[in-house]
């Protein structure tokens, strides 16, 4: 295990540097009315994002090796798009009160006890920008932390009393754990089996985008009807930004997202654009398998490598991907046509093609 002191200096980002960085994007790219808009978002939101993390700056701490663990990753100062998602949905209704306060952290929480699991189960040694928890502390109090974080979570929720949100967050848990079952299934097997990518996509990651922006409309006061337009967005929202992460393992800024390249390729995830050349040219699925069996030492000059990305290139893998991302942030920004035109509603609808350029 590693000393805690040792530990590298993070490169995860806040929410407003985050929104900062795609305005920057943005602008650099010719996008001049995104970038602006990024910039007022970041403006509206700053009061409540900064009412968010005082919140969640005070889940317990304590000298037990599971609080150590779980504020390790906390800490470390994720994106925290979940909970602004949470927030933007409650400022289309009522506002971002401490009702919704509570239900960021709680989605921000199971999150983040997600990411403790999956980096004992992926075998993962760095977290944005550190050590991973396991490294330090160890797997099992790694898992056991991630347990007390979803505990700490529903807590969160009932405090609120909303006793429907409290059932909506533990039918999306049951539905995260069933999806990283069947993800964990289908590990090593190298097919084009696109049904079974989207079900464990939409278990593992939109179900988590879907909860957080019906519940902030929840708390925001909205009806039920108007929730669930905000849960579609959401569901939408999170299917788009897991292809996006998927194009990026090939594609991406490694200095931008602080994650290195080919990591999924590597642990032999079928990611959307894998699939696609698989099922249009099945010896791909050959190559991924020689890139897997190599060492890693040798993998990032491997013939298979080079033959994986210029077959993504060829049966139009990336490209089709791409298109799945913008028709799928079109259906959802599609969803809000019910709320009334606004801050929140445009706010939204910014979030949302930030997303779409993340990778471009």
């Amino acid at each position: 295990m590693v000393n805690p002191a040792h530990a590298q200096v993070s490169n995860s980002q806040s929410p407003t540097q985050l929104i900062d960085q795609l305005g920057r994007v943005c602008a650099d790219r010719g996008l001049p009315d995104l970038a602006t808009r990024l910039v007022d978002l970041r403006t509206w939101l700053n009061d409540d994002l900064r009412n968010f993390e005082s919140e969640l700056a005070v889940v317990p701490r304590g000298a037990r090796l599971i609080q150590q663990a779980a504020h390790h990753l906390l800490d470390l100062s994720g994106k925290h798009l979940r909970p602004m998602c949470v927030a933007l949905a409650a400022k289309v209704g009522t506002g971002f009160d401490e009702r919704a306060r509570h239900l960021a952290v709680a989605i921000e929480l199971v999150h983040t006890a997600t990411l403790l699991h999956d980096d004992v189960i992926d075998v993962g040694d760095v977290r944005r920008g550190a050590p991973a928890a396991r490294c330090v502390y160890g797997n099992a109090a790694a898992v056991f932390a991630g347990d007390w974080l979803l505990i700490e979570a529903l807590k969160r929720v009932r405090q609120t009393g909303m006793d429907d949100l409290l059932g909506r967050l533990l039918d999306t848990i049951d539905e995260m754990i069933l999806a990283e079952s069947l993800q964990l299934e289908r590990r090593g097997s190298v097919t084009a089996d696109i049904d079974t990518y989207f079900r464990v996509v939409e278990g593992k990651t939109a179900s988590v985008f879907r909860w957080a922006l019906y519940a902030g409309g929840r708390a925001g006061g909205l009806d039920t009807s108007v929730c669930d337009q905000l849960a579609k967005f959401g569901q939408d929202l999170g299917v788009a930004f897991q292809v996006i992460d998927d194009l990026l393992d090939f594609r991406g800024d490694e200095m931008a997202t602080g994650k290195s390249l080919f990591v999924d390729l590597g642990e032999g995830k079928m990611t959307y654009p894998l699939a696609l050349a698989i099922e249009r040219e099945a010896h791909v699925a050959d190559l991924v398998a020689d890139y897997i069996g190599a060492a890693e030492s040798q993998r990032s000059n491997s013939v298979a490598l080079r033959a994986i990305l210029a077959a993504l290139e060829r049966t139009g893998a990336l490209a089709d991907c791409r298109a799945f991302v913008d028709e799928r942030i079109a259906r959802a920004i599609g969803h809000l046509d019910v709320l009334d035109d606004g801050p929140a509603k445009t706010a939204l609808i910014t979030v949302a093609h930030a997303t779409l350029h993340r990778e471009r």
